[in-house]
């Protein structure tokens, strides 16, 4: 399982880097899914969300799941990209699968990458 230690996490799996404003799910949580077939955004460029807001939809063999944004602020990028390849999300989770980026105004509940590595652990 790949945590990387410069990103923040939620205990609902999502992940963010506070350098970039940049989302997505972790690789706990895409492993959890198995194979994603389907990604939907739900905000886009310019909307303000706030932590906790639903920003994506995704669908994988196993099951349906809503991510939910870690911070809030404006968003300033949507990654389109995966309308059309969303097995992105599984093969580079922290990389070209981000979801959304934003200009974060607000913090969430966040874990470091060593307190989500345990928490991911006590639910194995």
């Amino acid at each position: 399982m790949n945590i990387p230690s410069d990103l923040k996490y939620t205990k609902s799996d999502e992940w963010v880097n506070p350098s970039d404003g940049k989302m997505g799910l972790t690789d706990y949580a895409q492993g959890q899914l198995s194979d994603i077939v389907f990604v939907e955004v739900l905000v886009s460029v310019d909307d303000t969300i706030s932590a906790g807001d639903a920003i994506a939809s995704v669908e994988s063999v196993k099951a349906a799941a809503e991510i939910y944004a870690p911070v809030g602020g404006k968003v300033i990028a949507v990654n389109e990209d995966l309308a059309d390849a969303p097995e992105t999300m599984n093969s580079d989770p922290f990389g070209a699968g981000w979801l959304v980026q934003v200009e974060i105004s607000e913090e969430g509940d966040l874990m470091d990458a060593a307190a989500y590595e345990k928490y991911c652990e006590e639910r194995e």
